[in-house]
């Protein structure tokens, strides 16, 4: 058995390239870089890698993670400027005995030591959202705040071996330096081969809150199916940040096991996922809670052709007179 689940249709393209290497009996830790990388070089995606949306400086800043479930070797990046791929740069930080987390230029000096290529990860398409939400918040009085879907994947190929890796350009405008759940363990993502994975995207200050991940693949481990699992752990702690902080913000997870079986919850409306097993082609899902179940639902074609054709729109400066 094999298996790749993720967060977000933008994920579709890059499972199914890594489902290729899986079914040829490859790594799940080549499979899942080749999957996250797919998205991270697409620059419509406004969320990840190249196009991600600036912070408050219109400055990219990435976020990315790699975790070994064998092993359970981790390697994260965090606010990296100016390279591509923080996801391979993560995957390489996993394999040192220590020094695994590094943020900033300490995590831009290591990418260029070890010979990871440089790139302006600002786009012209970036640009315009940035002036255009600049003069929203002034006009309008609007949060700048948005656009934090995070790739974040779970991965086991046949030998049993299981990955996880996440990678986000994180808050749309946020303070430089800012840095969400996506690179830490536990919160972001999570694997361990002999149990299973997840991994979480939503907004990374609460998120945080909670070791969710990790609760989801402990409750895996104590006998949960993992679409069980993660509903525990999603409604749980949505119902936890609601008593003592009166809301929650956005959060999903995605979860696979090492049986191939997976599950997905989420506390939000219009989530999409992306899932390919050995018995089932790449699919596109939503997802919606009812009472604390989440029911899963094959995008429509419709729904799918309206996603790219939004995402690949031209874009003009905004009108909105300051």
């Amino acid at each position: 058995m094999w298996g790749i689940i993720a967060t977000w249709r933008m994920a579709v393209e890059g499972i199914s390239k890594a489902s290729q290497v899986l079914a040829e009996g490859g790594d799940a830790g080549d499979a899942i870089e080749i999957a996250v990388r797919e998205v991270e070089d697409f620059p419509y995606y406004k969320s990840v890698g190249y196009g991600g949306l600036p912070n408050e400086e219109m400055e990219v800043e990435l976020d990315a993670a790699f975790m070994d479930g064998d092993t359970l070797d981790i390697g994260a990046v965090a606010a990296i400027k100016d390279y591509a791929n923080p996801v391979s740069i993560a995957r390489r930080l996993s394999k040192e005995k220590v020094n695994n987390l590094l943020v900033g230029e300490g995590a831009e000096k290591f990418a260029h030591k070890e010979g990871f290529e440089r790139k302006n990860m600002l786009t012209d398409r970036a640009k315009i959202h940035y002036r255009n939400r600049v003069k929203e918040v002034q006009a309008l009085e609007i949060k700048p705040y948005s656009g934090h879907d995070t790739v974040g994947m779970v991965c086991l190929d046949t030998h049993g071996k299981m990955t996880s890796a996440t990678s986000t350009s994180g808050l749309f405008m946020k303070k430089a330096g800012r840095v969400g759940d996506s690179p830490i363990s536990g919160s972001g993502f999570y694997v361990d081969s002999k149990v299973g994975g997840a991994s979480a995207t939503g907004l990374g200050e609460d998120v945080m809150k909670g070791c969710v991940a990790y609760e989801i693949v402990r409750l895996m481990k104590d006998g949960m199916h993992p679409q069980a699992a993660c509903e525990k752990a999603v409604n749980m702690f949505d119902l936890e940040l609601k008593e003592r902080r009166g809301q929650a913000g956005d959060m999903s997870l995605v979860a696979m096991n090492n049986k191939g079986e997976w599950g997905v919850a989420t506390n939000i409306e219009g989530f999409s996922f992306a899932v390919a097993t050995a018995d089932q082609e790449p699919i596109v899902y939503l997802t919606e809670n009812k009472d604390g179940k989440c029911i899963h639902t094959v995008a429509s074609q419709e729904w799918l052709d309206n996603y790219m054709a939004t995402r690949t729109a031209p874009l003009e400066l905004s009108l909105i007179h300051i």
